[in-house]
């Protein structure tokens, strides 16, 4: 039987604004499993990004439990968070994120130095190389294009063999041939190490190609539309 690796329930988010509280995610109650590619789905504004951020634990939720490798995210202080997130998760976000006084290299390999691990810059030379980048990894951000920026910020995801991988409209900033390059690289590190990968997506066509696929809808997950027999 497949392995729960992340689980909501009757997780809820609302935050204070101009106009008052608002209400952003309103009961969500959700298992992924162990491997699985899961898509998300729905119009903007329908909460996607939000849920997304519980899962990560970037976003704290303001009622019900998220829970991620059978650790309840809810009751992480934010530097056990933090810690959490360094072992197990890699994000990937629209905007690549990366320092611009890093070169590529560094940008992977801070992150693993921080976490620890001795070898952290040949382990980012190994990742940027399966990215297609070995030529470009003493480059600072300035110096590559889009495409290239989210290769690096994608090995700085994969560097530490995340279990989890999250991933908000990663191709958002990309024209059709680096946003396809990009899709395939990233299902490929859900292929090849088995990491459980979450997408937030817009694009009809990047969601065929997930496991199962959920669509929010004003804060609330509408009936999948979507499952894999193999899920």
């Amino acid at each position: 039987m497949a392995e729960t690796i992340l689980s909501l329930r009757d997780a809820r988010l609302s935050l204070d604004g101009n106009a008052g509280r608002v209400d952003i995610l309103k009961g969500i109650t959700l298992d992924v499993l162990r491997g699985e590619a899961l898509g998300l789905v729905g119009p903007s504004g329908s909460g996607k990004s939000s849920l997304l951020m519980l899962l990560g634990g970037l976003e704290r939720a303001t009622g019900g439990d998220v829970a991620a490798l059978g650790n309840d995210l809810t009751a992480l202080g934010e530097d056990a968070l933090a810690r959490f997130r360094r072992r197990h998760m890699g994000v990937v976000f629209q905007s690549f994120h990366l320092i611009s006084t890093m070169t590529a290299l560094e940008n992977v390999a801070t992150p693993l130095e921080l976490a620890g691990m001795e070898d952290a810059f040949d382990r980012a030379a190994e990742e940027l190389a399966a990215m297609g980048l070995e030529d470009r990894i003493h480059h600072y951000p300035s110096q590559l294009s889009g495409g290239e920026q989210q290769r690096v910020a994608l090995a700085r995801a994969a560097a530490p063999r995340p279990d989890i991988l999250l991933a908000d409209e990663p191709t958002g900033n990309l024209d059709v041939a680096n946003g396809e390059a990009i899709m395939d690289l990233l299902f490929g590190l859900n292929a090849r190490h088995a990491a459980t990968l979450v997408l937030v997506t817009h694009a009809p066509e990047i969601a065929a190609r997930c496991d199962r696929v959920v669509r929010l809808f004003d804060g609330q997950l509408a009936p999948e539309v979507r499952q894999a027999a193999a899920v």
